[in-house]
């Protein structure tokens, strides 16, 4: 114990974590999160786990609001290091502890040295974060380093262990000690038992918590509170866990360490586009779109990656080779799953959607061709000739193409090296979708 923080408190240093991951429970990983997602540098952090991993950390002082112990370099360098954390205030302690006291599953977890996670969460939407978030951990270190070096990344990692253990750690960190804790939950739940049944004080001796008439809750149905605002949407997806653990054990025959890790980032980077779609003006008046297929969700993955192994795996298991997959990460990016359509689906269209396609084109040119399929020029911009094959109307002598989609816009397409290659976003104007290409060209 320290004269000066009757709270502080002194754990050994911990033995080398060979083989094992820092974190087994949630809020041992949420803490490394709040590691892993603030620093700038991710080389530093790697660094600092393999310090950990070492047992490069000597004995951890917890006291309020931060950590402090001694990390040896390799070459057995010692440097003071600490790690600060924000306080609770007394109302944040004072929310917080009377969520904790009305469950008694929350104390009793609590006992068991757990966090219930629902405890977290409705501290949460109370105010109160229990666990650090992004920026919450404030590193110090003799070391010189501003951000967090690789002795304030290992410390963090070695207390990821002790939390795992002992989860009155962090509420020590947030500034109460475990017996005083203890006493007060133990008091407030206390109080709240003893509290009388008739909150009303009519003596009734019935139930409190009557609940409300069937009809005088249809009645006030108009009046009901408005419901909370959205979210924000995050600047950017969030950043998963890194899988690198330094272990001296192989992965699993088959498991593509780099694989699952560019999965686990491709699927926050999904999330945030999905989450930023809903959160757009109008998104409940958009017609949902139907889920993605497993090759066009390949495509999808190979345009995010940037990885070649990773690339090559994804189109091997399309049935695609490197030119057929850039192709189709091309038309990708033009339109996401319908562009990908115009370039692989060579559908033929009913009579409905031929009659209408050729509506589109004399409309287009403000003069239909006799057989509907090639406009003649007229009044005004010439009409290009063009010659229909199922869905695609090519402009003989030209490089120029147009392809009609299964949802009734027109894409744009150029010949080029002996292929024929996206070269636009669709538009619902056959004119316009052929204006996006360059001036037609003797091929």
């Amino acid at each position: 114990m320290n004269a000066q923080d009757p709270y502080e408190k002194t754990f050994a240093a911990l033995p080398p974590a060979a083989g094992r991951g820092f974190a087994r429970t949630w809020w041992g990983h949420a803490w490394l999160r709040a590691l892993e997602d603030s620093a700038l540098d991710g080389e530093q952090v790697r660094q600092g786990r393999r310090y950990a991993r070492t047992g490069a950390v000597g004995a951890v002082s917890v006291r309020p609001g931060g950590l402090t112990a001694v990390v040896r370099d390799p070459d057995g360098t010692a440097h003071r290091t600490d790690v600060l954390v924000q306080e609770f205030t007394e109302a944040e302690w004072d929310r917080l502890l009377a969520l904790a006291a009305a469950e008694s599953g929350h104390i009793a977890a609590l006992l068991d040295r757990e966090v219930p996670p629902e405890l977290a969460e409705d501290a949460s939407a109370a105010g109160v974060e229990l666990l650090p978030g992004i920026g919450d951990l404030d590193p110090r270190c003799d070391c010189g380093e501003w951000d967090h070096c690789p002795h304030t990344s290992a410390l963090c990692y070695q207390v990821a262990r002790l939390l795992d253990q002992d989860p009155f750690v962090l509420l020590l960190l947030r500034g109460r000690g475990e017996r005083d804790l203890l006493d007060e939950l133990e008091e407030r739940s206390t109080a709240e038992a003893e509290a009388p049944d008739d909150l009303s004080g009519a003596g009734s001796g019935g139930d409190a918590d009557a609940g409300i008439p069937a009809a005088e809750a249809w009645a006030a149905r108009g009046v009901l509170p408005p419901l909370p605002p959205l979210p924000r949407l995050p600047q950017a997806p969030g950043q998963p866990p890194t899988l690198d653990t330094e272990s001296e054990s192989e992965p699993p025959a088959g498991l593509d360490v780099d694989a699952v890790e560019f999965l686990a980032q491709a699927a926050a980077s999904e999330a945030h586009r999905l989450l930023a779609e809903a959160l757009a003006p109008a998104h409940a008046e958009r017609a949902p779109q139907p889920p993605l297929t497993l090759s066009e969700d390949a495509v999808r993955l190979t345009a995010e990656g940037g990885d070649f192994r990773v690339r090559s795996r994804l189109s091997a298991a399309t049935d695609r080779n490197r030119a057929a997959m850039d192709l189709a990460v091309l038309a990708w990016g033009f339109g996401a799953a319908p562009a990908l359509a115009a370039l692989e689906d060579d559908w033929t269209p009913d009579r409905a959607a031929l009659t209408r396609a050729r509506t589109a084109l004399a409309a287009a040119w403000a003069d239909e061709a006799p057989d509907g399929d090639t406009p003649d020029g007229g009044a005004g911009t010439p009409a290009p000739e063009l010659r229909r094959v199922r869905a695609r109307w090519t402009e003989p002598g030209t490089g120029r193409q147009l392809r009609l989609g299964r949802e009734g816009r027109w894409w744009p397409y150029r010949r080029e090296a002996g292929r024929w290659v996206p070269a636009g976003p669709s538009d619902a104007d056959p004119a316009a979708a052929l204006a996006a290409l360059d001036p037609a060209e003797e091929t």
